[in-house]
């Protein structure tokens, strides 16, 4: 429940949480672990894509824009996978996320971003939008930027995804709040309609595998479900300022995990 609560409220699949308690503190291997975690983003996703599109929060067009980047830098990095040291992997990963907690920590006080200038690819997709957001009680109107960046990031993470076997739900949702200068919001909304359809693409590989156990699986995606429900109400009456300083702890716990594991190789 804790895991879908955290990740419907940031964007991210879970398991961040689930695949450390599963194998820390119930002892479960780790390769039923991660199959559990990837059953999980689904559950999340499901849980909160539903009422964020209902809401209206969740941008359709930049999520399915941006996930073929995604996809693509997934591919690419499976197909690199093995090439590169994990260890040298780890340490640049954690210095992206380091690097990402600063730029966050820069904008702590942006409720919603000014002066946004919407660019001539961001108009023919159309990808700028509007919600109403029920902490400021108002109508948000938002434009759209840095779509060639954000793509790149949406590549950059994909390939992490690949080699390390992470989810990229952190630097989506990076992308969006940075680069592409969306609301907090909308990109925690995004990053949960876009993280659900990347699980779904990759889960037949781990039932393939028998690397999903549905007795832990189960209950597991069950309470995470729950979790997810309770996170949508909760994140649409916080102010983006609460949600993006939520976000950096979050983002310096990966940091701190990623670089323990290049430094113990």
């Amino acid at each position: 429940m804790l895991a879908g609560f955290v990740g419907s409220l940031l964007g991210l699949g879970g398991g961040i949480i689930i695949v450390p308690a599963l194998t820390l503190v119930y002892g479960v291997d780790m390769r039923f672990a991660i199959g559990a975690s990837i059953i999980t983003v689904i559950a999340t996703s499901s849980g909160a894509a539903a009422a964020y599109v209902r809401d209206k929060i969740t941008n359709i067009r930049v999520g399915m824009f941006l996930e073929m980047a995604t996809t693509t830098g997934a591919l690419t990095g499976a197909f690199l996978a093995g090439m590169f040291s994990n260890r040298v992997l780890e340490a640049i990963f954690a210095a992206m996320m380091v690097y990402s907690a600063l730029m966050m920590l820069r904008r702590r006080k942006v409720e919603l971003p000014e002066g946004v200038e919407r660019t001539p690819l961001a108009n023919k997709l159309k990808l700028h939008g509007e919600y109403y957001d029920q902490a400021l009680k108002r109508l948000v109107h938002y434009n759209t930027t840095g779509v060639v960046p954000g793509l790149a990031v949406m590549f950059i993470a994909g390939i992490f995804s690949g080699l390390l076997g992470i989810g990229s739900g952190l630097f989506k949702v990076l992308g969006m709040d940075v680069f592409m200068k969306l609301p907090m919001k909308v990109s925690t909304a995004t990053s949960n309609f876009m993280i659900g359809v990347t699980a779904a693409a990759s889960a037949g590989v781990y039932f393939a595998r028998g690397d999903v156990n549905p007795a832990i699986a189960a209950p597991v995606a069950l309470g995470v479900l729950v979790g997810a429900t309770l996170g949508t109400r909760v994140m649409t009456r916080m102010k983006n300022v609460t949600l993006r300083l939520t976000f950096v702890p979050i983002l310096i716990y990966t940091a701190i995990e990623m670089a323990v594991k290049a430094y113990r190789g």
